[in-house]
């Protein structure tokens, strides 16, 4: 049995509540609308799927459970999470009338007869069909907010309401709301009547698109879920989407679509790509229909998913695709744009390793700190196990970024894994490769006891001289083995927040490989499992515990609802013996001091205090569980968070000057979907966040600025902190160009 180069990859899967109109009008749809036939039903594939799946986990995953009675009642659980996590779908009744299911999921997956989960999840857009049609009726007579009503939007605690009643006076209250919430920012009541109603129609429209596909990817997912955290089944539109994000590319125009209203929408043009090479296109464009080849038939796609629009646009390279386009600056009736392109392969170069360099200044001295932001371990397999010698991969990219700022005269380097969630093991290993000569970097332990320590095996440093990893609570797997081994070889300098604590390894499992299928098309979907525990070169594990920073920054809170800890079904933390290692350095040597030097600078720093001051803000608001429902307690709440938010404004022009980013009122809630606000305004909202002023970055710039002071100051000293006793730098008695002339050339693993 083969599985794929191990990968190491955090998936967060957001779930979000789903609705839909009356149960005999889901599956109608408006002309060119791809809708799905209701009720919904599984496929004998998707059931060879389920059962091949649980074939796997119950006798390959790295902590094999059976799929007994026991079983079926915790994925029934989990299941029911998934559709109705606020508990604002389903009542007390409904709870008791699935009551029996709870002990069957078992025998649906073993028998292939799946029944039962697609019964529930009809069961369930049929209440989300009711609660949103009663919503909109309550629009027509809108409300009194003079009354001392209180809505508790948290409900993760809350019980089922027990009847009819009880859940007509929750949806009530949380339509409420969305009327107070846009009341407030301004709009008058026949806008928000219009905007609400719009809102409603659109969620009713998106579930009459929901396929089988969707209600068995999520029965799938509460199963995988269920073995442990990172188990999880990718049906065949996710398992194409994972390999894209793997290898940073794909096959079709270059061009980044968004859904808005019914239309697919140009969000960004991907330099390089047949769009913006051919000039014909620009952000807001709407796709009204896709054609094949240079005369297939066009299929009109207004209204359909995104999904199922890209599957149209996407193909292989050298084919033919034919976009029937609305201008952006077109009305509804406005005149139609042919344009016909020329597939190829994308490289999706805002997901890959990027650089910069700050300027930190301090006196009378100024150094050049490098940086380099790298948002996945990401590796294009296909293409290295082809023989391609530019096959895409975190590790060669770094290298060649290292390079670059070298070239540059950097006299540090931070790498930058802040909300760098993982990806592949081998790109962990050969990154450590980068920053040490060669030895162990992680030990892997299977199911089976056996444990494995792989490493770097090439002699050689891309970069010698001093180095910082930043991290937070959104590093995690492969970002936690490479920030605990450059801490255990004391190679570096680990900043931040403690990591998010993943210490799984995970294959992808190709199922059509197994089933009894002859589609050359994919169709039974992925299997990612795992399939050993990885500890740190110390012993110890990342697991539950993450890595903590030598130096570390304040918490924003979210480790309460964000991190291993927050599963109920992790694997507990344990530790091996260590592997055969010796640390390159001593970083204690000159860690008080820069601790010191730290938080003295912090302390007397404007910015870090209203970071500070914001995160606490920040904290207040998302601890909240309840809101008052009366407008003049509302107004009045309205007006503080205004005077917060108009001071924080203030002191961010008082330290940086850029009144054209914080000038205007966006932190406030304007009662707006993302989708609901003008596209002008969220292109300039991404483009300005881009531009925001990063403060932890700089203050980690300077911390290297000192370590480089300190260096440069005692010869001693910096035989202790560089790596190999400095027999591969020479930056404490040269200037940067001559110490990075002296470095090893960059290796690439």
């Amino acid at each position: 049995m083969k599985f794929r180069h191990a990968l190491l990859l955090l998936l967060v899967f957001t779930t979000t509540c789903v609705v839909a109109q009356s149960a005999a009008d889901l599956g109608a749809g408006s002309t060119g609308r791809k809708a799905a036939v209701w009720p919904l039903k599984a496929t004998d594939t998707q059931a060879q799927a389920a059962q091949l799946s649980a074939r796997f986990l119950t006798r390959f995953h790295y902590d094999a459970q059976p799929l007994d009675d026991a079983m079926s009642a915790r994925v029934y659980d989990a299941y029911i999470k998934l559709l109705d996590s606020e508990k604002v779908f389903f009542t007390q009744a409904d709870m008791t009338k699935f009551a029996p299911l709870r002990t069957q999921l078992d025998d649906a997956v073993w028998n292939k007869d799946l029944n039962a989960p697609f019964s529930i999840f009809n069961v369930y857009v049929q209440r989300a069909v009711e609660r949103m049609g009663y919503a909109r009726e309550l629009l027509k007579k809108g409300f009194d907010f003079s009354a001392n009503d209180t809505y508790t939007f948290d409900r993760k605690n809350a019980g089922w309401p027990k009847d009819q009643a009880e859940l007509d006076d929750l949806w009530r209250k949380r339509t409420m709301n969305d009327w107070l919430r846009l009341k407030l920012a301004g709009q008058t009541d026949a806008d928000i009547r219009k905007t609400l109603d719009k809102r409603y129609a659109n969620y009713i429209d998106r579930v009459k698109q929901l396929d089988g596909e969707d209600a068995f990817q999520t029965f799938m997912t509460a199963y995988s879920n269920t073995t442990d955290p990172h188990t999880d089944y990718l049906g065949p539109r996710d398992a194409e989407n994972f390999d894209i994000q793997m290898r940073l590319s794909l096959e079709g125009i270059g061009a980044q679509l968004q859904s808005r209203d019914d239309y697919t929408m140009i969000f960004t043009l991907i330099p390089g790509g047949p769009a913006i090479k051919s000039g014909k296109f620009k952000p807001g464009d709407r796709i009204v229909a896709v054609g094949q080849n240079e005369s297939g038939p066009l299929v009109d796609v207004v209204g359909w998913r995104i999904d199922d629009v890209t599957n149209l646009i996407r193909g292989k390279k050298g084919t033919t695709v034919r976009l029937e386009v609305l201008p952006a600056d077109a009305g509804p009736d406005g005149k139609h744009v042919m344009v016909t392109l020329v597939r190829d392969k994308i490289s999706l170069e805002d997901a890959a390793a990027s650089k910069k360099i700050i300027d930190i200044k301090d006196g009378d001295v100024t150094r050049k700190i490098g940086v380099i932001e790298l948002p996945s371990f990401y590796s294009d397999f296909g293409a290295r196990s082809e023989g391609d010698k530019d096959y895409k991969s975190a590790t060669r990219d770094v290298a060649k970024l290292l390079g670059e700022l070298k070239q540059a005269g950097v006299e540090g380097v931070v790498v930058d894994l802040r909300n760098n969630g993982g990806g592949s093991l081998d790109e962990a290993d050969s990154l450590t490769g980068l920053f040490i000569d060669k030895g162990p970097v992680v030990q892997v332990r299977k199911a089976n006891g056996e444990i494995e320590a792989q490493g770097d095996d090439d002699a050689g440093l891309a970069w010698s001289g001093p180095l910082a990893v930043m991290v937070n609570r959104g590093s995690a797997s492969a970002s936690e083995i490479f920030a605990a081994a450059i801490q255990d070889y004391h190679r570096g300098l680990i900043v931040g927040e403690p990591t998010f604590g993943k210490g799984t390894v995970q294959n992808l499992v190709q199922l059509d490989r197994f089933a009894n299928g002859d589609s050359e098309k994919p169709q039974f979907g992925e299997l990612k499992m795992t399939i050993a525990e990885f500890f740190r070169i110390n012993g110890g594990s990342t697991q539950l515990k993450g890595v903590t920073p030598d130096i570390l920054y304040p918490k924003n809170g979210d480790e309460k609802d964000f991190g291993e800890s927050t599963y109920d079904n992790a694997l507990q933390w344990t530790q091996i013996p260590p592997a055969a290692y010796q640390p390159v350095a001593n970083l204690n040597a000159y860690l008080p001091q820069l601790q010191q030097a730290h938080d003295g600078r912090v302390a007397k720093s404007p910015a870090w205090k209203l970071m500070l001051d914001e995160l606490t803000q920040y904290r207040t608001m998302r601890d909240k569980t309840t809101i008052s429902l009366n407008l003049a307690q509302r107004e009045v709440e309205r007006k503080q968070q205004d005077a917060i938010q108009a001071d924080f404004r203030a002191r961010h022009k008082a330290i940086d000057g850029d009144a054209a980013l914080l000038g205007d009122d966006s932190s406030l809630d304007d009662g707006l979907n993302a989708n609901e606000r003008s596209f002008k305004s969220e292109l300039k909202e991404e483009k300005d966040a881009k531009k925001a002023k990063d403060v932890e970055l700089n203050e980690t710039a300077h911390v290297l600025f000192d370590a480089v002071g300190l260096i440069k100051a005692d010869p001693k000293l910096a035989s202790e902190v560089l790596p190999y006793g400095g027999q591969f730098s020479r930056i404490a008695a040269a200037s940067p160009a001559a110490a990075s002339s002296t470095d090893s050339a960059p290796v690439a693993h």
